[in-house]
């Protein structure tokens, strides 16, 4: 029985009898397993991408437990469900605990404990099967995205597998117990024929349709990647009534391995792209290689298919579900631990072979005791087999208590007991904020508001309102703010970077009497782009949203719209790039005065992007945690040249109110600036409404 990474056991034959067929063990598909690992370990390490490695673990993942259950049900052994459930959880678990207690203890080791709650909550996902839904609606969370990658991660396939497995056991017990009832064995497997193929359509539908409209919830989402696990079930389903012809053997097998292996050398954005039609290539070659020697005995395999059987790569493949589990932990606390976003060539080599030892330590220490039944009456064999087996349970089952208990009552201390709450309001004489740079206020001594804690709850109102159009949301979404009264109207448009001068915003409309109205969605700035991305994620529908938010702002006629006018630059600085030129050329057309502020330093020590929380968490200083101005911002704003060719374009620049001279640090006047990498705290945010009242007082005339 072979249903997840790791290796089956070598007395169960892979295929029934058919009526072509005889059962054949595919050590071959071993081997695909150990290359697919290797393929991903790689490309994880050396090329920060996908190699599409996963989609063929899911595809061998479909195949192998769909037919140990259909094998299961068309022999009417009752009560086999359970003992599957039972089997399945014993394969699965395990490992999980341990590289999951791992994680924790690492965590607290070496990570600040502002990230300890989300490794809390991601430990508890994972090791329940629920991390993909996890990092689906963190992605979904705009605000709560942390430039920090989460060393659990990569579970997130292991949970799509899990609830498949829990899903494909259920329903094919269901059929088989209907078919039982009315003693019709024989049409078990036709009926899970049927709903496969019927769920795999609509299944690669949807995802087709999300990786054009929502991708970055679209890549975990179960509902999305069923197919690829479908497309194996639906092999097996068929198997036994297949032999391969001689001449296709051969083939099928090397286009399969080829197709394996190239698949990320090909499609280098597999992140954006899958699982869309592209992982159809990482699918199709999967199933070349199974259909390549189905129903063929050994002795009549092709060369290709020998190759996969090779020793080391069937070693590969017994330890593939471990190292799968070892090698991302492993390599994100080392990059983290280093600073750096990639490992060379030495540490990348180190963190493999770490991961190899690791792999192989958990395979024959952890999974094959707990694998291990003895079988003979001699009282020497059952203690061999027995007490290494007991010994494996008892360290596993403390573990998952230690794990579960741990990370719970940290969830349940932090969110529920004690959740960090937003500020409203801090005494403005021991809080000065942004007035410290703009106006020399002195700053007496006094604890840092918010503290690292509280960053992350002090948000802008329209976050908690529901009044910024998430990812998935291409509909424009207006809220109002200030005075709802006055017949002076701000609009301030675009994404969370002009949402952020909300707070600033509203002090000055209730001490001038104005109105602000919201159009706002999550990583879009206004742009009439086709491609926008945040964070090298694309955002299909951003285009669609700022054309109708354009539009909106046309026959609804605001006074004035108070966007962002310029963004930072990968390798350092900032720019205002010509899609900007464009909405405002557009905005002008339309008779519409635009405020473009200059966007606000983002966070990073050259490409790698840090948390102002995390940084002080880890004993950092408001400097320390900080950047130069100069690689942060463009000597000079480069807004200033473009707008000059706009007569109703006006930038602003508040740098001199968020950085020092020489310094963009993290905290001014006892206020931290930033909740995350990028967005500031509501808290600085307000302390920007004298300076940046100063500033609009001459082009507003409202006051």
């Amino acid at each position: 029985m072979n249903y997840t990474l790791q290796d089956p056991p070598r007395t169960t034959p892979l295929f029934e009898r058919g009526p072509r067929t005889a059962p054949v063990y595919r050590t071959d598909l071993d081997g695909l397993r150990g290359l697919a690992i290797g393929l991903v370990v790689v490309f994880h390490v050396w090329f920060g991408r996908v190699s599409g490695g996963v989609d063929v673990f899911l595809v061998l993942s479909g195949f192998f437990f769909t037919g140990l259950l259909l094998r299961r049900a068309e022999g009417q052994r009752t009560p086999w469900a359970a003992s599957v459930g039972r089997r399945t959880v014993r394969r699965l678990v395990p490992a999980m605990a341990v590289v999951a207690a791992a994680v924790v203890v690492c965590s607290i080791i070496w990570l600040p404990y502002t990230q300890w709650g989300s490794i809390s909550a991601q430990t508890l996902a994972s090791l329940f099967y629920l991390q993909n839904w996890e990092l689906a609606l963190t992605w979904s969370d705009y605000l709560a995205a942390d430039p920090s990658v989460s060393p659990l991660q990569h579970l997130w396939s292991m949970s799509v597998q899990g609830q498949f497995y829990l899903v494909a056991l259920l329903a094919i017990a269901a059929l088989a117990w209907l078919c039982g009832k009315t003693a019709q064995p024989t049409l078990v497997r036709p009926l899970v024929g049927a709903v496969v193929v019927g769920f795999a359509v609509v299944s690669f539908l949807y995802a087709a349709n999300g990786t054009a409209t929502q991708q970055g919830w679209n890549y975990y989402d179960s509902f999305a990647r069923g197919w690829e696990l479908l497309a194996g079930a639906a092999l097996a389903v068929v198997a036994p009534y297949l032999r391969t012809p001689r001449l296709l053997r051969a083939p099928l097998a090397a286009l399969g391995i080829i197709g394996v292996v190239a698949c990320g050398w090909l499609i280098v954005d597999g992140a954006n792209l899958f699982p869309g039609p592209w992982a159809l290539v990482p699918v199709c070659a999967t199933a070349a290689v199974i259909l390549s020697a189905t129903g063929v005995s050994p002795e009549d395999w092709s060369q290709p298919n020998r190759l996969l059987a090779h020793p080391v790569m069937r070693w590969l493949g017994d330890i593939a579900y471990p190292l799968y589990l070892w090698h991302w932990p492993i390599l994100i606390f080392f990059l983290a631990e280093r600073g750096n976003p990639h490992a060379g060539l030495v540490g990348g080599t180190a963190v493999i072979a770490l991961s190899l030892v690791l792999a192989w330590l958990t395979h024959r220490w952890i999974e094959e005791p707990l694998r291990v039944r003895a079988r003979t009456s001699g009282d020497s064999t059952r203690r061999t087999a027995v007490l290494p087996r007991r010994l494996a349970g008892t360290t596993v089952a403390l573990l998952l208590v230690s794990v579960v208990g741990v990370t719970a009552a940290w969830q349940f201390a932090v969110t529920r007991v004690n959740p960090p709450q937003a500020l409203n309001t801090v005494d403005a004489d021991r809080y000065p904020g942004a007035e410290a740079l703009a106006s020399g206020l002195a700053t007496p001594p006094a604890p840092l508001r918010p503290s690292v804690f509280e960053a992350g709850s002090d948000k802008p109102p329209p976050t908690g309102d529901g009044c910024i159009a998430d990812w998935d949301t291409a509909e424009v979404i207006t809220c109002t703010y200030g005075d709802a009264e006055s017949d002076r109207t701000l609009a301030l448009v675009g994404s969370s970077h002009a949402e952020h001068w909300l707070p600033a915003l509203e002090v000055l409309a209730d001490q001038h009497s104005f109105r602000i109205e919201v159009y706002l969605k999550m990583g879009c700035p206004l742009t009439l782009a086709t491609d926008s991305r945040y964070k090298g994620e694309s955002i299909p529908d951003c285009r669609d949203w700022s054309a109708q938010v354009i539009e909106r702002l046309g026959v609804d006629r605001p006074d004035w719209v108070f966007t962002t006018g310029t963004r930072p630059r990968d390798d350092g600085g900032d720019e205002t790039p010509d899609e900007y030129l464009a909405v405002w050329s557009a905005l002008s057309a339309r008779g519409l005065n635009v405020i473009a502020i200059r966007d606000t330093p983002w966070l990073r020590r050259g490409t790698v992007r840090y948390n102002a929380p995390d940084c002080l968490a880890a004993g950092g200083n408001r400097l320390s945690c900080g950047m130069r101005r100069e690689d942060a911002l463009n000597p000079i704003n480069p807004q200033l040249e473009p707008a000059a060719r706009f007569p109703s374009v006006f930038p602003v620049d508040m740098t001199d109110a968020v950085c020092e001279p020489s310094v963009c640090s993290v905290a001014e006047g006892n206020i931290l600036i930033y909740h995350d990498e990028h967005h500031l705290t509501a808290s600085y945010s307000r302390s920007l409404a004298g300076p940046l009242g100063r500033e609009l007082q001459p082009l507003l005339g409202w006051w």
